[in-house]
């Protein structure tokens, strides 16, 4: 069976993630290509996919969802999972008790869920460094605004067990279909 995992990640934590998620598919036996979506983009060939990217502003990164968007229809023939990063910091839930990853949803889950029916969707802490490279000149305007920048928590807060646990759980899932025919 063959999946592709395909990302976007402006910073490196989500390519991070997504390279977890394709090692451990690896380790499961299953054929894995790691891409990202910016990259050319013929799928036709995998069985399987992985879709992943941060969320900024509650959207995920422009490349990753134009992917999906413009392979809709075949990736609605093909078991697809879909996940994000994107809050940072430790805490579950804010001072008003919202679950911070469920607030993090990017849109973009709301509305593939109609068209590609995806198995599942995750979204994952993600990481803050204040010297990083890259981001939008949009971002990097905003994180020199001290108030901004002192708010945001650094470090890598990524949930390295609970990625791994829903790799494994797809790895599993992935083991019991049988590949698609050729489109």
């Amino acid at each position: 069976m063959k999946i592709l995992v395909v990302y976007a990640s402006r910073h490196g934590a989500t390519e991070g993630i997504a390279v977890r998620i394709a090692d451990t598919l690896d380790r499961h036996g299953l054929e894995v290509t790691l891409r990202g979506a910016g990259e050319p983009d013929d799928i036709t060939e995998f069985d399987a996919f992985v879709i992943g990217s941060a969320a900024y502003m509650g959207r995920w990164d422009r490349d990753v969802a134009s992917f999906a968007r413009r392979h809709a229809t075949f990736l609605a023939t093909r078991p697809v999972w879909l996940f994000s990063s994107g809050p940072v910091g430790r805490d579950r839930y804010d001072a008003k008790g919202r679950d911070q990853l469920e607030a993090s949803r990017p849109r973009e889950f709301f509305e593939l869920a109609a068209s590609i029916k995806p198995r599942d969707e995750k979204v994952f802490f993600g990481a803050y460094d204040p010297d990083r490279e890259g981001g939008t000149l949009a971002e990097r305007l905003v994180m020199k605004v001290p108030a901004i920048r002192e708010a945001m928590p650094i470090g890598d807060f990524r949930d390295w067990p609970a990625i791994q646990a829903w790799a494994d759980d797809i790895a599993r899932e992935l083991e019991a279909v049988e590949p698609a025919a050729p489109a």
